[in-house]
């Protein structure tokens, strides 16, 4: 039996220098939830199908999952957490709230972090655009219009004006 691998990770996550000894074998969800407590990273499927583990690498959304957590060595990672202390994060959720976008609330994390992704482009984004970026969630209670109705709303009043929170 081979001992288990360890290596020191260092990364940024929300904004705080992370440095850990890390089991190679790890996935990034794991490190996040267990190792840190961001707990808005959530474990459904476990095959990067659902979202419901989006997280920012870098800026760019990418499934906790499906990444080992020493494949974020040097990364900038942002998870819920550090969405919801910028004003953009709290127009995420306050439309959420008003447009009845989520019951149980597992997948609404996911959906948050991709929108906020998406909604810091600096180009206008279509119906279309954002139908394929929700599309790549799964969600079990709202059947998605309400979803859509509120990343509609938020494209309309916010779209281009946060690309500077990067």
């Amino acid at each position: 039996m081979q001992p288990q691998r360890r290596q020191i990770l260092g990364t940024t996550v929300n904004g705080m220098a992370v440095d850990k000894l890390v089991d190679v074998r790890m996935t990034l969800a794991d490190f996040l939830r267990d190792e840190l407590g961001c707990i808005s990273v959530h474990l459904g499927c476990e095959h990067g199908v659902c979202g419901a583990c989006t997280i920012l690498a870098d800026g760019l959304p990418v499934r906790a999952c499906i990444r080992l957590a020493v494949q974020a060595e040097g990364c900038d990672i942002t998870t819920l957490e550090g969405i919801m202390k910028t004003a953009l994060g709290g127009e995420i959720g306050e439309s959420f709230v008003s447009h009845f976008a989520m019951q149980c609330g597992f997948c609404t994390a996911g959906f948050a972090v991709s929108l906020y992704h998406v909604l810091q482009q600096p180009e206008m984004i279509s119906d279309a655009d954002l139908q394929e970026v929700l599309g790549g969630h799964l969600c079990r209670c709202t059947g998605y219009l309400d979803i859509l109705e509120a990343a509609q709303d938020l494209r309309h009043r916010c779209q281009g004006r946060w690309h500077k929170e990067r």
